[in-house]
């Protein structure tokens, strides 16, 4: 068993899953799925510690599928990004009053979108160190 983190990511566009997947590979265990309903079946299947939703898509849309995830107390501390070609302002503050942590619009760089989801797992690790830090009597 790979100790790579597991991303899943969801686009009905196939150019687009092809295209992340070949970027992330060498350093994620990437999952693809071409709806919002195949996404979270595979979400909730496997230990996934991240997310990669296009808001636009057939069965569930990644706003429904961000919803969902925050309302499902195992699913609910998976960062999500939405990577999206809705990039108004008003479908940017949906995402984030859905509980997202990143949007990007499309078209998107790679390089940019690496470097989100190394921000998101950095900020979850120091999460994670700080809570152990208060846990074993404060911060050292």
């Amino acid at each position: 068993m790979s100790d790579k983190k597991t991303i899943v990511v969801a686009d009905d566009e196939p150019f687009i899953l092809s295209a992340i997947k070949d970027t992330l590979s060498d350093d994620y265990n990437v999952l693809t799925a071409a709806d919002g309903k195949a996404a979270l079946s595979m979400i909730k299947k496997n230990r996934t510690d991240m997310v990669v939703l296009d808001v636009m898509m057939p069965e569930m849309d990644g706003i429904e599928v961000c919803r969902y995830m925050k309302n499902e107390e195992d699913l609910s501390s998976i960062p999500i990004i939405l990577l999206t070609a809705k990039g108004q302002i008003i479908d940017i503050e949906k995402g984030f009053k859905a509980g997202i942590d990143a949007y990007i619009v499309k078209p998107f760089s790679p390089a940019r979108l690496i470097e989100k989801i190394e921000e998101l797992f950095a900020r979850d690790k120091m999460r994670e160190k700080v809570k152990k830090s208060l846990i074993n009597g404060g911060l050292k």
